[in-house]
């Protein structure tokens, strides 16, 4: 009896986690995840009715399960960070999951459940804001392999699409205890077919809804901006450490006349945008941008093609010149002298305007060093292995500029493509398309290039904005703000892209509103969790 039970509760705890890895692996298959779960509840529910002990290691181990498989591709970059992220991930998902089972001694029927679910969003959208945060596993991140059923998280934002999984999830958890536990016996023929009708439509619901937002989406659009995307195909490894700067410019300048040349004709004196990959060159100091070799070569580039706006991805420096340190995270430069760090977005135009606009959402470890005032120190004494550049605490755009025309722009650097919420700050301050300069190289032929590249649909469908994307190898594009790709790259391929990208001044509800599904499960979180605290010191024959 007890190799069958243990038998059939390893069979539950692989279930849920091949299931909810399918959807982040394979395009299409978004609906799984909205009964991916069950698997995991059952276990549950076997493990409280009989007792079993030490529950935390299987869920603990589903979820590092559903980690390893979606994820492990981050190892390629690096083993420890890769193995960090999977068990600390996992971790934060195994607590949600104890809470829950302390939960249900105090209270009873489906409130346990309902505490479970909004616990869960209330994590993924505190997770969005922490400065040790991955939020790659967001539930609702699920469909971006599948926008064509989740058009309305231009309404909710990705949160919405992890309630909605929750709520099936729950809801087919709920049938199978009731058919299991012979409820159904007793309930009449109308509230049999309520409840049928009632599942269906929240599965169905809002996928039919979202078919119908797809095929009659309309654009509001005023005016179109040519883009040029020049994905150099630069081997991570050998850019850093083995090709020249110089070397890196002359791969990438052929790349950026070609693509030039292609929109000249139909550009007429509109401006032009040219996006180069994340840090394309490094260190730019950004007192004095226009003394770098590699921006007068841009600017030069630019100049002799009016109109052109090059975006250039940088790693920068900044100066200051003082006796003390001017910030916690500077490094000395010499006697009297600091610098800070940036992962940085310089746009130029060949007449001498530079813009600079640095990375906010750093990577632990290679580019931030959390809670500097706890980990700096710790960090010193085990001999500074970790990064310490400085983001920029408030969003700014750039603005693409030819003659009296201007055209402002977002432009998320790396993962920041990732934050939903954040991103919105773009369009309130009045971005009319959004950018992304990447370099997910690091991973190999891999999934991970891959979901990144699907999580910018979300963000596209979220803004309502047409994104042009560059990477500095596969996959590079313009994805519509329905979620379509017009246009992408392969993977390992030197190439440049052309097109033209919509422009709008609309704002969506969830512009407006933000995360508000996470700002409501929140509240809903702390007053199930206030209400438990109480409840465990009231007596059990008073609870009733």
């Amino acid at each position: 009896m007890l190799n069958s039970r243990k038998t059939i509760m390893t069979i539950l705890a692989l279930s849920s986690a091949i299931m909810m890895s399918l959807p982040f692996l394979v395009p299409g298959l978004g609906p799984v995840a909205l009964f991916g779960l069950v698997p995991l509840l059952c276990l549950d529910k076997i493990a409280t009715d009989e007792h079993v002990h030490k529950v935390w290691l299987w869920h603990y181990g589903t979820f590092v399960l559903w980690n390893a498989i979606t994820v492990w591709w981050i190892c390629n970059a690096s083993i420890g960070g890769g193995i960090f992220a999977i068990l600390a991930n996992a971790l934060q998902m195994s607590v949600i999951w104890g809470l829950f089972r302390a939960s249900k001694k105090v209270f009873r029927g489906v409130l346990p459940y309902l505490f479970l679910m909004v616990m869960w969003v209330a994590w993924e959208k505190w997770y969005f804001g922490t400065q040790i945060s991955f939020p790659w596993l967001v539930l609702g991140n699920a469909f971006a392999g599948t926008h064509k059923l989740i058009q309305w998280y231009e309404f909710t934002g990705s949160l919405g699409g992890s309630l909605w999984i929750w709520g099936c999830n729950l809801s087919v958890f709920g049938l199978i205890v009731c058919a299991a536990e012979g409820h159904f016996s007793y309930w009449t023929a109308w509230a049999k077919r309520y409840c049928i009708l009632g599942v269906t439509l929240l599965f169905a619901g809002p996928i039919a809804l979202s078919l119908v937002m797809y095929n009659n989406y309309e654009p509001e659009t005023d005016g179109e901006l040519d883009v040029v995307i020049a994905q150099p195909n630069i081997d991570p490894y050998h850019k850093f450490f083995a090709l020249s700067q110089a070397q890196q410019n002359g791969i990438i300048a052929p790349l950026i006349e070609e693509g030039l040349a292609q929109v000249e004709d139909t550009a007429a004196n509109n401006p032009v945008l040219v996006l180069t990959p994340e840090t394309f060159t490094r260190y730019i100091v950004t007192n004095y941008p226009g003394e770098d070799n590699t921006v007068k070569f841009a600017d030069d580039i630019a100049a002799r093609h009016p109109g052109a706006n090059i975006i250039l991805g940088a790693a920068t420096k900044t100066y200051y010149f003082c006796k003390e340190a001017p910030n916690i995270l500077a490094y000395p430069a010499g006697e009297g002298a600091w610098f800070n760090t940036h992962n940085s977005a310089i746009m130029l135009d060949g007449t001498g305007r530079h813009q600079i606009f640095h990375k906010s959402k750093l990577v632990v470890g290679t580019e931030l060093t959390p809670y500097p005032s706890i980990f700096i120190p710790l960090d010193d004494w085990l001999g500074r292995n970790m990064a310490r550049d400085i983001g920029q605490e408030e969003i700014s755009l750039l603005d693409v500029k030819a003659g009296d025309v201007t055209v402002p722009v977002g432009c998320a650097i790396c993962y920041e493509s990732v934050y939903g919420e954040y991103c919105t700050d773009y369009v309130r301050k009045g971005a009319r398309a959004m950018t992304i300069i990447t370099n997910d190289a690091w991973w190999g032929d891999t999934p991970g290039y891959r979901q990144h590249f699907n999580y910018a649909r979300l963000r596209a469908i979220e803004l309502r904005r047409d994104i042009a994307r560059c990477g500095n190898t596969g996959i590079s594009g313009i994805i519509n703000s329905r979620g379509d790709a017009v246009v992408k790259s392969e993977w390992w391929q030197k190439v440049v892209l052309t097109g033209k990208i919509s422009l709008s001044s609309k704002e969506t509800f969830f512009v407006h509103s933000k995360d508000f599904p996470g700002r409501i499960c929140t509240m809903a979180f702390l007053l199930l969790l206030l209400a438990m605290i109480v409840r465990r010191f009231i007596p059990e024959h008073l609870r009733k």
